[in-house]
């Protein structure tokens, strides 16, 4: 086994050797486009700094828009601002952005109890994987109500056991499907307009997913493109960013929440934000992929598509604390199998395994509700709650094999202690599947990420279920300019929803460069 220095060189030169293209490239335009500042044409009555922190772009106080997926349907990650630390300066012009970020995780995990493994499961032998996301962000702002977002990604690396056995994945990072071309991609491609619903203005955080330096206090926003639904839903200051915060799929996101997206996390659609002070109510509607964890997409939206609803309410549960409430539902229409059906066909002796593909095409339904709760209990403090479900008799399709999850956490910030830009967490995720799910895998069917059986032996897994419960604590140094570190761990009881398997430890290393 290699020594911690070893593990920690290797690292750190396979961050240097991939990110340097990157870095040049970012050099090169920042250069290009840095030119001086246009004269502003915005004018009108602005709110206090303390409003409009319950203001900005319908997200939690202070707090960034963020969540994407960056290189999966797993992932997201958080929108830089002009507060992050970077190696390079940004544009001066405040009509563009510009920037980029490296993320690599590092992960291994020691040998591990397990009466047996299957096709989808957690390898109980020593492994270890690194996954990279690189990703470049611009966008140029047309006028005062409308901006071009286009961002560029490449994601790569390995997962452990290529990202099967875990419900919630240890890496939000990690590319599923390792046959993907690991060549550059579109990330986001979008148009974003504001319609003004009222005279007075909030300021706005700037970021690389909203240029505009203000933005009517009651407005419209519509956005129209390739995204990620987590960008703009289920958003959490403190449990949705794998940049500098947690990294487990089932803590960054709502587990049982399956947004529409392709393999890479991406989807193509239309989101409408109503905004008015202190709540919000946004609506999406998008496409649907073909297959589960599918890399294509249904481009006949009356057959297969997807809508989600999200209700926020910026107000805190403790007096004089800041809080946000979010109330999620969703419903998805695509090609999907039912669980019941599939293990009728094995019952009547029609197929030696339980399949669930193995259907005709047909349209079903399958539909979830969440929350979303945060609250301030100190200043630099603040804890965070996430609860999904979803009808579960539906094939999971899209992000992954939860159909119950709670979560809870709390997430600090480095000013605590005089060290501005470091982040700390701990949280604790309980995920769980509906009885007809339990069963399908109990006699040896796969899910897309799941299946202690082997379908190839006829051997079913005998699942002896049992929630899978996943503890997370990280902590996020910030070393240089735009140079973090971040340390971590997670505990994993019943791997894959299997008490004859695990517990699992699997510690972690990240480095995250923002350009």
């Amino acid at each position: 086994m290699k020594s911690r220095g070893d593990i920690v060189d290797g690292c750190l030169w396979f961050a240097i050797r991939h990110a340097m293209p990157w870095f040049a490239c970012a050099v090169i335009i920042s250069a290009a486009f840095a030119i001086p500042p246009l004269a502003s044409a915005q004018s009108s009555q602005t709110l206090s700094a303390d409003a409009a922190a319950t203001s900005t772009n319908a997200q939690a106080p202070s707090h960034t828009p963020a969540p994407i997926a960056p290189g999966m349907a797993e992932s997201s990650d958080s929108a830089p601002d002009d507060d992050t630390p970077a190696l390079l300066p940004h544009l001066r012009d405040t009509r563009f952005w510009l920037s980029g970020q490296a993320n690599f995780i590092f992960q291994t995990h020691p040998p591990f109890p397990a009466a047996y493994s299957g096709t989808h499961s957690l390898s109980p032998n020593y492994e270890k994987a690194t996954s990279r996301v690189l990703t470049l962000y611009t966008g140029m702002r047309l006028n005062n109500s409308t901006e071009v977002l286009v961002d560029i990604e490449e994601a790569g690396g390995a997962a452990l056991s290529l990202g099967f056995g875990l419900a919630g994945n240890t890496d939000l990072d990690i590319v599923r499907n390792p046959s993907l071309s690991k060549t550059p991609y579109l990330g986001r491609g979008m148009i974003h307009k504001v319609f003004a619903l009222s005279k007075d203005r909030v300021e706005n955080g700037r970021n690389a997913f909203s240029l505009f330096d203000e933005l009517p206090r009651r407005r419209v926003e519509l956005r129209f493109g390739k995204f990620s639904i987590p960008d703009f839903f289920d958003v959490n200051s403190v449990g949705s960013d794998t940049h500098l915060q947690f990294i487990n799929w089932t803590t960054d996101n709502n587990g049982a929440y399956d947004y529409p997206a392709d393999t890479r996390g991406y989807t193509v659609g239309l989101t409408a934000d109503y905004e008015d002070g202190n709540w919000g109510f946004r609506f999406a509607e998008a496409l649907m992929p073909k297959v589960a964890n599918g890399i294509d997409l249904v481009w006949k939206p009356w057959q297969a598509h997807s809508e989600s609803y999200e209700y926020e309410l910026r107000r805190g549960l403790i007096p004089n604390r800041s809080g946000v409430v979010r109330l999620l539902a969703y419903t998805n229409y695509a090609n999907m199998g039912i669980y019941r059906d599939a293990i009728a066909q094995y019952e009547h002796g029609m197929v030696a395994v339980p399949d669930i593909t193995n259907h005709p095409w047909h349209i079903t339904c399958k539909y979830g509700f969440g929350a979303n709760v945060e609250q301030e209990l100190a200043h630099n403090l603040t804890a965070f709650t996430r609860f999904g479900w979803d009808n579960g008799k539906t094939e999971s399709f899209a992000y992954t094999e939860v159909d119950l999850t709670v979560a809870i956490g709390l997430g600090a910030r480095g000013a605590w202690w005089h060290r501005r830009y470091d982040r700390a967490g701990v949280a604790v995720v309980t995920n769980g599947i509906a009885r007809d799910h339990q069963e399908y895998l109990r006699l040896g069917g796969l899910g897309f990420l799941l299946g202690d059986g082997d379908p190839a032996s006829g051997r079913a897994s005998n699942l002896n279920y049992g929630r899978e419960t996943i503890f997370e604590s990280y902590y996020t140094t910030h070393l240089w300019r735009g140079i973090f570190l971040a340390p971590g761990v997670q505990h994993i009881d019943n791997p894959g929803y299997n008490r004859d398997r695990g517990p699992v430890l699997v510690p972690s290393f990240r480095l995250h460069v923002e350009f």
